[in-house]
């Protein structure tokens, strides 16, 4: 088991090195996912993920992706498009992940990941911060 803490990490690094894990059959859980970064423009972000939201099916509205507004729930929705959900092998490594918010299992973080953390230079907002703006109040 591989715990990771997602304070400050570059969240696409990070995801990429987390599907690799759940992909070769390892479990990895992922504590402060709220504290992940995102870079890039603030309002260009916003504006990303409003879009995604408000996407339907035309043909049924039901059949629409759902994206969730809770951090820890976006977090593992989004590293859910970096597996191939439509084999078993991509449903069983999505098993696999274990998000949370804060650290409420109190586990210590260990483990090898070979993702960047945020060096404070560039443009950035934070998963809190982006779910915050998509409505969420928490």
């Amino acid at each position: 088991m591989l715990v990771i803490d997602g304070t400050d990490y570059i969240f696409g690094r990070l995801a990429t090195q987390v599907a690799k894990k759940a992909l070769s059959g390892e479990e990895v859980h992922i504590i402060n996912a709220e504290k992940l970064v995102i870079l890039g423009d603030k309002q260009a972000i916003i504006r990303k993920f409003m879009k995604r939201r408000q996407q339907v099916s035309k043909t049924n509205p039901e059949h629409a992706a759902k994206w969730p507004r809770v951090p820890h729930l976006l977090v593992k929705r989004m590293i859910r498009g970096m597996l191939p959900w439509k084999t078993k092998r991509g449903r069983d490594a999505y098993k696999k992940i274990i998000v949370y918010s804060g650290n409420p299992k109190k586990l210590t973080a260990g483990g090898e990941i070979n993702a960047k953390k945020y060096d404070g230079i560039a443009k950035h907002m934070t998963i809190d911060e982006l779910c915050s703006s998509l409505g969420y109040r928490g």
